[in-house]
């Protein structure tokens, strides 16, 4: 009987629902239509998956042969394209702060006789290190072209004093680090980054549906409405009495049933270009599936209890952007979680999308064993079930006072 009660609440909630959305093309965008858009579009703004030609630009004050072949090897970098030759401070500083150029490299007076004559002679590089990312990537690629063009030059000057190219080459530089990139060898920015920023982006659209779904039913006042129609008897005869949770676990779960499987599609659609061109195995591939879709479920419930217990769909709604939105900050993807504070760790490891990134990235990116990642999916999984327990509950109460209903 117990399970006849909440399979008719599921099916009359679901069918509600899909009354609802097909009525409702904005609440529907928001299942479909949006998180679709956002899938798509953040793996297009990532498409170009290398940082290739940031714009630099060159103050030569020296204008020597060492000079001029400097200039060539930092237009010859991959990562760099010398967008102008500058010949004012004012005038370099005007096109850093216009962000033409991100950089301005300075070749000092008298360089080139400086090098000839085996004295110092340093690039000075002034970078616009507001931009972390652009700011890494020049430093990086200046100081190889330095390295080059001092490796270039020393080795010529020992070859002249008679030693062979091979002696001459260890000479000057006997100790070389051996580089080994164990995980995106090729740093691929749709793999660093779009993989990780989608499953973030639904994350927070699945919390704002979690509040929107059951809050615009405390907003309007059609709570009872709802209980009611899911609350029937198989001849259609409603019934009046205290409200089960069992039968508001069925409806809740009917509910979001059409979000659960719009989303589940985004999920594997998501997953599917987050593994173009790597070979991961199924197993990986299904457990990252699994623990996105709890997360989503859980995300759901999140934005249902936040609402619930505010009984009020403005509250819901605050409350799940602040969870949310900043949650990929503290995810330790683009900053790393053993450099935070002590407080921000405690509030990463609260967050449920700190725990499935790191499955994410485990199993899609560092192919980890399977048995890494299980403690997270048991996690998650015991989360969703208290989550969509302490949910049920909240409905039962905000049944029980319906004076409370109607806030915004």
């Amino acid at each position: 009987m117990s399970l006849t009660k909440l399979s008719g609440a599921f099916i009359r909630s679901a069918a509600y629902e899909r009354r609802f959305l097909t009525k409702n093309p904005w609440d529907l965008s928001m299942v479909v239509w949006l998180p679709l858009l956002t899938v798509f579009m953040v793996w297009w703004i990532f498409s170009q998956t290398q940082i290739t030609d940031l714009p630099i630009g060159v103050m030569d004050q020296d204008n020597g042969p060492v000079a001029n072949m400097a200039v060539r090897y930092l237009e010859a970098s991959p990562t760099l394209t010398v967008r102008q030759l500058y010949y004012s401070d004012t005038e370099a500083q005007a096109a850093i702060l216009q962000r033409d150029v991100y950089a301005i490299v300075v070749i000092p007076e008298n360089f080139s006789r400086n090098i000839l004559s085996g004295k110092s002679a340093p690039l000075v590089l002034r970078v616009n290190a507001q931009y972390g990312t652009h700011s890494g990537i020049i430093q990086t690629s200046v100081q190889a072209v330095a390295g080059t063009l001092s490796a270039g030059v020393e080795i010529q000057r020992l070859i002249k004093k008679g030693m062979s190219p091979a002696q001459a080459a260890i000479a000057y530089s006997p100790i070389k680090i051996q580089r080994i990139s164990l995980f995106n060898a090729a740093t691929n920015y749709q793999q660093f980054l779009a993989s990780t920023v989608i499953p973030a982006l639904l994350h927070i659209l699945a919390m704002v549906i979690g509040a929107t779904t059951i809050g615009r039913e405390l907003r309007d006042k059609n709570l009872g409405h709802w209980y009611r129609f899911i609350n029937k008897h198989q001849s259609g005869h409603k019934i009046d009495e205290p409200a089960s949770v069992l039968v508001i676990l069925g409806g809740l779960l009917g509910k979001y049933f059409w979000p659960t499987v719009a989303y589940s599609v985004w999920a594997m659609l998501a997953l599917w270009l987050a593994t173009p061109q790597t070979s991961i195995a199924i197993g990986s591939f299904i457990i990252t599936y699994i623990g996105l879709i709890l997360l989503i479920m859980l995300s759901f419930w999140l934005g249902a209890i936040f609402t619930l217990g505010a009984f009020s769909l403005r509250m819901g709604l605050s409350s799940t952007a602040f969870i949310s939105a900043p949650s990929y900050a503290f995810a330790g993807v683009t900053f790393p979680y053993i450099a935070i504070s002590d407080s921000a760790k405690h509030w990463s490891d609260a967050l449920p999308l700190t725990h499935y990134l790191k499955l994410h990235i485990a199993q899609l990116q560092m192919q980890a064993p399977i048995a890494v990642s299980l403690p997270i999916i048991y996690g998650l999984t015991l989360a969703t079930g208290i989550a969509m327990i302490l949910t049920a509950l909240l409905t039962k109460r905000a049944l029980a006072h319906p004076e409370r209903w109607g806030a915004r």
